[in-house]
């Protein structure tokens, strides 16, 4: 069993996982890395690592495809919103070579990446969304200062880039041009260039108890568990501390888009719990920073994910552990 995780950068946790699975199973092989920078933790302690071209690189494909065949990999499971869309349209190139690659049809992954088609979504399956403006002339002209606040954040937007608060309209009209400076100097300008005057969301703040869901789909799209956490602390837009918790109302929220969506694997999602309403302010086809609360409740969607696609019996994906867990920062020797 060879694994391939594309972009891992500093996920070195997954590797810890896979490997702890592989041992629990029996399984033999290389948990393999890529990344377009040698120097992250995760590129460190995989077992072969391999520096790649940039996402948006006419190699790109190819040299995953090398890959491949050459370290003759069973899974590719993608870290890495940019990386999804580009592995999505060329699925059936891996197929073709036997690889099982955990990454969700085009249309979902769009629905995911672009925050504004996102919100179009939700509010045709009747989720809340927040006052939202694409244009800085509409939210200056009808956004409320006197009642709320409102967020800049890129449309194609991921972690905590680019993201600013106004609390008024001069405010707005300079933060809107210090967020288009700010996505042009960061990897977030490869999506935004193609409609730059329409990159930027501006929507009101919302206030609330912040919530992460993973909610894990089989191969075809079934759902098969939601795990809900309460977060209490983050960092550079990823959980640092955060209690995995029984809230019927949120799960059902989670099997919803589970539904309507029918992804594939892991769908990291955010959602601010406010007056009673459910607003979903993030969703990301891919494990994200919160999945290691999921993982240590017990719930090992990587090893499901190896089952499903060996042919295996599936594992017991309930919560086995309820309670409050906490990251903390460790030294690894970059090789």
């Amino acid at each position: 069993m060879n694994i391939l995780l594309t972009s891992v950068g500093r996920r070195a946790y997954i590797i810890d996982y896979l490997r702890d699975i592989y041992k629990d199973l029996g399984l033999i092989g290389s948990i393999v890395a890529t990344n377009s920078d040698m120097n992250t933790t995760a590129m460190s302690v995989a077992d072969k690592a391999f520096e790649s071209p940039l996402i948006y690189d006419e190699e790109y494909i190819p040299f995953l495809l090398e890959i491949c065949k050459n370290e003759k990999i069973d899974i590719l499971i993608s870290l890495f919103d940019i990386d999804l869309m580009i592995l999505a349209k060329n699925k059936a190139e891996f197929e073709a070579l036997g690889v099982k690659i955990i990454v969700s049809n085009e249309d979902v992954i769009n629905i995911c990446n672009d925050k504004f088609e996102m919100l179009k979504y939700l509010e045709k399956i009747n989720m809340p969304v927040p006052e939202t403006y694409l244009d800085l002339d509409k939210a200056l002209e009808y956004a409320d200062f006197h009642k709320k606040a409102y967020i800049l954040k890129p449309r194609w937007g991921m972690g905590s880039l680019s993201i600013f608060e106004a609390e008024n309209k001069k405010e707005l009209e300079v933060l809107y041009e210090k967020a288009k400076r700010s996505i042009q100097k960061s990897y977030l300008r490869f999506e935004s260039n193609a409609d730059m005057n329409r990159a930027i969301l501006i929507q009101e703040k919302i206030k609330g108890d912040e919530f992460g869901l993973d909610i894990f789909n089989d191969l075809e799209g079934e759902n098969l568990s939601v795990t809900v956490k309460r977060k209490y602390a983050m960092r550079s837009g990823e959980t640092d501390i955060a209690e995995v918790t029984k809230n019927s109302e949120l799960k059902a929220v989670g099997k919803k888009i589970a539904k309507s969506l029918s992804h594939i694997g892991n769908l990291d999602m955010d959602i601010l719990l406010s007056d009673g309403k459910a607003y979903i302010i993030d969703m990301n086809a891919r494990f994200g920073g919160g999945y290691p609360f999921t993982h240590n409740a017990g719930v090992n969607e990587l090893e499901a994910i190896i089952r499903l696609c060996s042919g295996m019996e599936l594992n017991d994906l309930s919560v086995k552990k309820y309670g409050c867990f906490a990251k903390e920062i460790t030294m690894v020797e970059l090789k």
